[in-house]
């Protein structure tokens, strides 16, 4: 089996620039496990690494579509395994890092990509529902039959919710089921992961902070773009955080401030939906970055767990 190191954890938390230090020393390329990442154009709201932040290391599935282009998390799997037999080909160490879970157990575990055919006429049917008792109606079935789901799903995200609701009603189970359906006795890769934290209020003030210098780097005018593209109602970037709290803000709905105090706000409970996902896979091992340390020394920690487990340091 190739090896495989994982590195995942909140964000902010400082994943990117420790996996490029990882890499540094390991000879390693990284592949990005952000669903957000993969979006050409929206650079500043998803906190992709400039190349001068990349130092040279090679960085895979950033920028791999357009906003608006369909893109699943079935895809990601293909592309991210593709990858790592490429890297480990090439002789180095793949690295995959990131903070969005579902793509991660995707690529390391036999993930089970839901037994259902489309079913094109309970799709149509879902869909003439919404418009008739209204979004927020069938949204709130689908909180009722798979809460799990319907957590991680926007109330606005129509075509989520409706193929939730359409897995739920051809399968008799929820989609959240299917999605817990893995098998972690087989795995697929000679794995390691390693999750980073920090003490809550640190990680919250780093989160404030980077929305901070996100609004001065320019995500107003990625958020602008993507709105005069009209993708604000109907592309999955509208859920994406970090721009579709700038919507109603550009639309003159409400000030700046209320803006980045949401985002702030919904960044922080996205943090903590992450920590609940990664905490529950037993195979992650935690480093918790506490106040006053150095990447360095956060970087010769995890040397040390994978000297232990590959003896390649």
């Amino acid at each position: 089996m190739h090896k495989l190191l994982v590195i995942v954890g909140p964000t902010a938390v400082g994943k990117t620039d420790i996996a490029i230090q990882l890499a540094l020393k390991l000879n390693g390329e990284i592949i990005s496990a952000d669903s957000m990442q993969i979006y050409r154009g929206m650079d500043i709201g998803t906190a992709k690494p400039t190349l001068e932040e990349q130092a040279g290391i090679p960085h895979h599935l950033i920028d791999v579509v357009d906003p608006g282009e369909p893109f699943s998390v079935a895809d990601f799997q293909a592309l991210a395994r593709a990858k790592i037999d490429e890297i480990s080909a090439r002789g180095r160490l793949p690295i995959l890092a990131g903070g969005t879970g579902l793509y991660v157990r995707a690529v390391i575990d036999p993930y089970n990509f839901i037994p259902a055919e489309t079913d094109w006429k309970l799709r149509e049917k879902l869909r003439r529902q919404a418009q008739e008792v209204g979004l927020a109606s069938i949204y709130q079935w689908l909180s009722e039959v798979d809460p799990v789901a319907a957590d991680r799903i926007h109330p606005n995200d129509a075509r989520r919710i409706i193929r939730a609701l359409e897995v739920y009603q051809t399968t008799g189970k929820p989609l959240s089921f299917w999605e817990q359906q893995v098998d972690t006795d087989r795995p697929l890769y000679d794995l390691l992961m390693i999750g980073l934290n920090r003490p809550r209020q640190e990680l919250y003030q780093r989160i404030n902070l980077r929305v901070d210098k996100m609004v001065e780097a320019g995500l107003l005018d990625e958020a602008r773009r993507l709105l005069a593209q009209g993708l604000d109602e109907k592309f999955i970037a509208n859920q994406a955080i970090g721009y579709k709290e700038f919507f109603p803000y550009l639309k003159g709905q409400e000030t700046l401030d209320e803006a980045m105090e949401r985002l702030k706000q919904n960044t922080r409970r996205y943090a903590k939906r992450q920590l609940t996902w990664f905490r529950a896979d037993p195979r992650i091992q935690w480093v918790q970055i506490t106040v006053g340390r150095q990447t360095a020394e956060i970087v010769n920690d995890i040397l040390q767990i994978v000297a232990a487990k590959w003896q390649i340091v």
